[in-house]
């Protein structure tokens, strides 16, 4: 017998949890609660609210779904940050 295949969705980040969960919002409006893939822990990616990220989610339960990828920001999303500048001590 072939293992399930997954469903897919993209959506955005509105609120990390305790234990490496957090609560998505989908593209269709739908919210649920996610958990970090064990690849991207491997990995340390770090993901905060505001996040774009893609959710693996079963086709037996719609409020529950995995972590597998964050979406990087292009440079036209990110407002530009002044450089640091640090003074010598005396």
């Amino acid at each position: 017998m072939a293992k399930e295949e997954l469903l897919e969705f993209e959506g955005v980040v509105i609120d990390v949890l305790p234990d490496a969960r957090y609560r998505v919002r989908l593209t269709n409006d739908h919210e649920l609660i996610a958990y970090t893939a064990g690849r991207m822990k491997k990995n340390r990616i770090r993901t905060l609210a505001g996040d774009r990220v893609t959710v693996e989610v079963s086709p037996y339960d719609l409020d529950k779904g995995r972590l597998i990828f964050r979406h990087k920001e292009t440079s036209d999303q990110v407002p530009h940050r002044p450089q640091r500048t640090f003074r010598k001590r005396r």
